[in-house]
C-alpha cells in the first residue's frame, strides 16, 4: 500500500490487515471513528483510494473486506468523514445521462431490479404498514410504526384533503399511504407504481380493507396518466424519474392537477449543489436513480408554471429510520438469508447502513415541497396543520 497516495486523514483511525499480513493505519489528529478491516484480495487496495464507496460496498459484499474491530457502521463513517468528499456540481461523470435512462419502459426495468424483491424480505425490516421511506418522528424516541404514522398524517395534514376529493398517488409502493388517505378523509384515490411487486400487495391490502371500490392501483408509468385530481401526492418516487426527466415529471403534475389543487413532493435530496450519484448505490440499488438538490428541483417548478406554496427540510429523521431499518433487518438476518444468501445480505446491510452515514455525514435530506397552480389554494399560515 503507497501511503503517498492516501488523502489525508481529518479524524479517527482505520486499521487495514493487507493479506500478507502487513498493517496500515489511517489515523487523523482529531477523534472520530475507529475500526480495522482485513483485505483478502490485494488489488482492492489501490482501488479503494480510487473509488472509495464503489469498492469498499463490492469487497464487502465479496467478503474480501473483513471487518475485524469496531463495526461495518464505524468503517462507513470513518470514508464519509475523511475519504468520500460530497459530491459537486464539477464532480458529475460523464457517464450520469445513461445511468439516468429513465425513458416509459427502461424506468420499469430500473424500479423492477429493487422493488420487485420478495415482499417478505421487506416485511423483515420495515413497519406493519410496509412504509418504504422516510418517516416523522416527532420524538427521537418514537417507535417506526408512530414515526412511520406521524409522516402519513403530516403528508395529509398538508394536502388538506375533503371528502369526494380524486386524489393521485404517483409511485405508491405497498399502499400504506393510500389506504390511509381513504379512511382518513373518505377520498378516492388512485395508485400507479412501476413495480408488479408492489400493484399486488396494494390490491391485496385494498380488497382485504374493503377499500378496493375507493382505492385503485394500477401499473403504469406516470406519464400514462390521464384525468384531472383535486390531489397528487408523491412520497420516494422523485428520486427515480431521472434528473433529464425533470421537467416532464412537473409539467404532468401540472396537467393532471385542477386549478386549485394541491400536490405534494416528499423525496430524498442533497443540501449541496448538483452533482453525482454514488457509484456503488447506483449500480446495486438504485440504478437510474439520482439525489437531486432542492435548486434542481425548484429550477423546473418554475418553469411549470406552479406556485410552491411550502417547503420543509426533514434532516435526521431519514437517518433514525435508516437505524432502525438496519436493527430490524440485523434481527431477522438469517431469515434474510433463506430468501436469498449471504452476498446479497451483506449488500443490504451495506445499503442501510452507508445510507444512514449519507443522511449524518454527507449533506443528504429529504424535502417536502408543496405545490399549486393557484396563489390562494393553500392558507397563508401553517396553522392549518396544527387543526
Amino acid at each position: 500500500m503507497d501511503a503517498t497516495a492516501t488523502p489525508p486523514v481529518k479524524a479517527g483511525c482505520l486499521k487495514i490487515i493487507e493479506p500478507g499480513g502487513e498493517v496500515h493505519v489511517l489515523k487523523g489528529p482529531l477523534s472520530g471513528p475507529e475500526a480495522s478491516i482485513r483485505i483478502t484480495d490485494k488489488k482492492l487496495i489501490r482501488r479503494l483510494m480510487v473509488i472509495p464507496d464503489l469498492y469498499l460496498g463490492e469487497g464487502y459484499m465479496d467478503g474480501t473486506i473483513l471487518v475485524e474491530d469496531g463495526t461495518l457502521y464505524d468503517v462507513l463513517d470513518f470514508f464519509a468523514v475523511n475519504l468520500m468528499a460530497l459530491p459537486s456540481g464539477n464532480a458529475a461523470p460523464a457517464v450520469q445521462p445513461v445511468r439516468q435512462d429513465n425513458v416509459i419502459g427502461k424506468a420499469q426495468q430500473n424500479v423492477a431490479h429493487h422493488y420487485d424483491l420478495n415482499r417478505a424480505l421487506f416485511e423483515l425490516f420495515l413497519d406493519k404498514d410496509l412504509q418504504y421511506s422516510c418517516a416523522y418522528f416527532a420524538n427521537e424516541g418514537d417507535s417506526l410504526e408512530a414515526a412511520q404514522l406521524n409522516k402519513k398524517k403530516r403528508l395529509i395534514a398538508k394536502l388538506r384533503l375533503e371528502p369526494g376529493m380524486r386524489v393521485l398517488d404517483l409511485g405508491s409502493g405497498f399502499g400504506g399511504l393510500a389506504l390511509e388517505m381513504a379512511r382518513a378523509a373518505d377520498v378516492e384515490v388512485v395508485g400507479v407504481t412501476l413495480s408488479q411487486e408492489q400493484w399486488q400487495v396494494g390490491q391485496q391490502r385494498a380488497k382485504a380493507a374493503g377499500l378496493d371500490k375507493q382505492v385503485t392501483f394500477k401499473l403504469i408509468d406516470y406519464r400514462e396518466v390521464r384525468g384531472s385530481f383535486d390531489r397528487i401526492v408523491s412520497v420516494g418516487m422523485f428520486e427515480h424519474v431521472g434528473r433529464g426527466h425533470y421537467g416532464e415529471f412537473f409539467g404532468k403534475v401540472r396537467d393532471l392537477l385542477t386549478n386549485d389543487g394541491i400536490a405534494m413532493l416528499h423525496s430524498i435530496g442533497r443540501m449541496t449543489p448538483p452533482g453525482s450519484q454514488y457509484s456503488w448505490i447506483n449500480k446495486y440499488i438504485f440504478p437510474g436513480g439520482y439525489t437531486p438538490a432542492l435548486s434542481e428541483a425548484v429550477a423546473e417548478i418554475e418553469r411549470a408554471g406552479l406556485w410552491i406554496t411550502d417547503v420543509e427540510i426533514l434532516r435526521l429523521h431519514y437517518a433514525w429510520t435508516l437505524k432502525e431499518w438496519n436493527r430490524r433487518f440485523q434481527a431477522n438476518r438469517d431469515r434474510a438469508k433463506s430468501l436469498y444468501d449471504e452476498r446479497f445480505c451483506r449488500m443490504w446491510e451495506f445499503y442501510l447502513q452507508m445510507c444512514e452515514v449519507a443522511f449524518r455525514r454527507l449533506g443528504w435530506m429529504v424535502f417536502q415541497v408543496q405545490l399549486s397552480k393557484s396563489l390562494t389554494a393553500v392558507p397563508v399560515t401553517r396553522r392549518y396543520l396544527g387543526e
